[in-house]
């Protein structure tokens, strides 16, 4: 009975000892600054989040999947470059394409959105058909992401300025509230709502579930491999693409190196979230939670007036124990 218990405890510990240890610093953090609990600061953090939390949906899907994501990042950042320059007045005096008129707010989302499925199926081929891992293959299109924004900025006029001049319908969709509540967090919520329904109540989102358990088995199983990693992929693309769109607007600008880092900041959420390095686990609540108490220190820290140097060090310091924790799970499993 006693062996039974101790067992219990360790288990417990395994699983819940790096979200206590966040919280601790949560409390410490508030204790230190009363004022950052309150609700003009949470909001603030909610939508801050609210674009992190869609690249770590994305993030979920391949990760469940069993594979990596390393383009996710300068996927954002294409997107919104993308977004941003179809979304300018048309009498913006630096304006991307001086001869286009103005768009209404869905072209601009659905460009981005287009942006990032280009980009998703990109990784996908790559990576089911021409057989590269995903980690090089994904590092790869990254790389093709991030000088393709390159080349994109630089075009006369803007010759690689920060894009701006955006329209009012494009500025609200970031920066707009209903009911107190800002639209992109409304979003965001939308899509963590979709993506658990469809990894919890589709055939899909099973054999996703199959396929980062064990491939070769899913494989046998009749599951069609490479049509899930091409899905995988996609979907996550468009949630990329997506965020890119809600950052420009939210930030009222965009520029080739908008989310620089985003990837390594949705892997380490999803991990500290539960997400398995392994493949096959995961949940959206554990995602959504693991990408908000992230953005809580962080935020945190800076209020408190830290360095952004040791904002690196702190995370850093977060990720190898995630990924220690979930490797010792695994073993414990195996």
């Amino acid at each position: 009975m006693e062996k039974q218990k101790k067992f219990s405890i360790q288990h417990f510990f395994m699983n819940y000892a790096l979200y206590i240890i966040m919280l601790i610093m949560i409390v410490i953090i508030g204790m230190m600054s009363p004022k950052f609990f309150s609700f003009r600061v949470i909001r603030d953090i909610l939508m801050q989040s609210s674009t992190r939390i869609i690249v770590a949906m994305g993030c979920m899907y391949i990760l469940v999947s069993g594979a990596a994501d390393l383009s996710g990042g300068r996927t954002v950042g294409l997107a919104a470059v993308v977004a941003g320059s179809l979304a300018q007045k048309s009498d913006y005096y630096i304006k991307f394409w001086p001869n286009l008129p103005e768009m209404p707010l869905i072209v601009p989302v659905i460009a981005a959105v287009l942006i990032g499925l280009i980009v998703g199926l990109m990784n996908g081929f790559t990576t089911a058909k021409l057989k590269v891992p995903s980690f090089l293959a994904t590092l790869a299109v990254m790389m093709i992401a991030y000088g393709a924004n390159q080349l994109y900025c630089n075009k006369p006029p803007n010759n690689s300025q920060p894009l701006g001049g955006f329209l009012k319908s494009f500025s609200n969709l970031g920066t707009g509230s209903f009911l107190s509540v800002p639209y992109i967090i409304y979003i965001a919520i939308g899509v963590c709502s979709f993506q658990h329904l469809l990894l919890t109540r589709t055939c899909l989102g099973r054999e996703i579930f199959a396929c980062g358990s064990n491939q070769e088995a899913a494989r046998v199983s009749g599951i069609n491999v490479y049509k899930i990693q091409m899905i995988t992929f996609a979907l996550a693309g468009a949630c990329y693409g997506l965020a890119g769109c809600l950052e420009a607007a939210r930030t009222g600008s965009a520029t080739s190196g908008y989310g620089n880092s985003y990837e390594m900041d949705a892997i380490a959420s999803c991990i500290v979230g539960g997400c398995s390095m392994t493949g096959g686990v995961g949940t959206v609540f554990g995602t959504f939670f693991g990408v908000l108490i992230f953005n809580i220190i962080n935020y945190g820290l800076t209020f408190i007036g830290l360095s952004s140097y040791w904002q690196w060090v702190v995370k850093g310091l977060i990720i190898i124990i995630a990924v220690s924790f979930d490797m010792r799970k695994f073993s414990k499993e195996e």
